[in-house]
């Protein structure tokens, strides 16, 4: 036995050595040192010996495993070395070598647009507010005087989930909202989408951008509101922009205006942008209907606002120069590359 144990540890020696990976090494550690390795096997077939043999057979075989385990163990930190050598000639990192382009994004023109709006309010002491795109019809029609038989709750106009719930026409919900919850004096702007049964063409979308403002307090005037807007259109447009008001009709303010502002391009002269008006149609305001107040549990006798409202996507055509509000959803990066 004693030849056997010597013969093992030879070929064994041998093997280790010529061994040239690590799964290769795993595989002998297993052959000679496992539970069912070869020496494992001679220490079993000890009960065979006789009492004078098994100590010395029994010290050989323990100091041939210690021998085993040191080369093992040696082995294996020679592998590792030669694989990390091995990955540092074929993995090295070039540094002189060009890095990958980056290309970095940038806001759309709508966000833009949006950022700039709400620091110019913020600027005025107004907070912005929010509210859900899924509206009920009587947050979207019924609170701001809009009766039930008018055009706007037609459902040629207005996206109909059942009979009490649309898909917001314009942010003045969330003007409703604020004034159920809080008491004047109220200072807000609602920016957010908004959705109307329109078809899509270079001026018109289902899905558009709208930002609304909202002041309520005591004596409140419409000189408050065209001072507002004013300085939103200098700080907007240019300090040069002037401002228009021409009667209209909004069944949640009375009285009620459209505002246009000088082309900013020309100067009020007439050009493209303008079609040769000089002025360009930007909004739509006018002082809080009493009723609007009213339902909104708020007392018009006390208390009076004004509110405005505009899409988004025209003042970026307008500001951009962009003819075409398609280019705006289009997601074409050639064309978003310019802003």
């Amino acid at each position: 036995m004693e030849e056997e144990i010597k013969k093992i540890k030879d070929i064994s020696i041998s093997e280790i050595k010529n061994c040239s990976s690590k799964k290769e090494l795993e595989e002998l550690k297993v052959k000679y040192l496992g539970k069912k390795g070869e020496l494992t096997l001679v220490l079993r077939g000890m009960g065979k010996l006789s009492p004078e043999e098994r100590p010395v057979i029994g010290s050989l075989v323990n100091k041939v495993r210690d021998e085993l385990n040191n080369l093992f163990v040696n082995k294996e930190k020679e592998l590792n070395k030669e694989e990390l050598q091995k990955r540092l000639k074929t993995e090295n990192i070039d540094v002189t070598e060009p890095s990958k382009k980056i290309v970095l994004g940038s806001l759309h023109p709508i966000t833009q647009i949006i950022k700039e709006v709400e620091e110019i309010f913020l600027g005025m002491g107004y907070e912005i507010a929010d509210g859900p795109e899924v509206e009920k019809a009587i947050y979207n029609f019924d609170k701001l005087n809009t009766p039930p038989d008018h055009p706007a709750r037609d459902i040629q106009d207005t996206f109909y989930v059942n009979d009490d719930i649309v898909l917001r026409s314009q942010t003045s919900p969330v003007q409703a909202r604020v004034m159920e919850e809080k008491k004047p004096p109220i200072k807000i702007i609602c920016p957010g989408a908004v959705y109307r049964s329109d078809s899509v063409d270079a001026t018109h979308s289902p899905v558009f951008h709208q930002i609304e403002g909202l002041v309520v307090d005591k004596n409140i005037s419409m000189t408050d509101l065209k001072g507002t807007l004013e300085m939103f259109a200098k700080k907007c447009l240019g300090e040069n922009t002037k401002i228009r008001f021409r009667p209209h009709h909004f069944p949640f303010t009375e009285p009620s205006a459209e505002a246009d502002v000088s082309c900013f391009v020309c100067g009020g002269k007439g050009c493209k942008v303008c079609k040769g008006e000089g002025w360009i149609e930007l909004l739509g305001c006018g002082m809080v209907h009493p009723n609007v107040l009213k339902n909104c549990g708020i007392d018009p006798d006390v208390y009076s606002g004004f509110a405005f409202g505009f899409g988004v996507e025209r003042i970026a055509m307008a500001k951009f120069g962009i003819e075409d509000m398609r280019l705006l959803f289009e997601n074409d990066v050639r064309f978003l590359k310019q802003f």
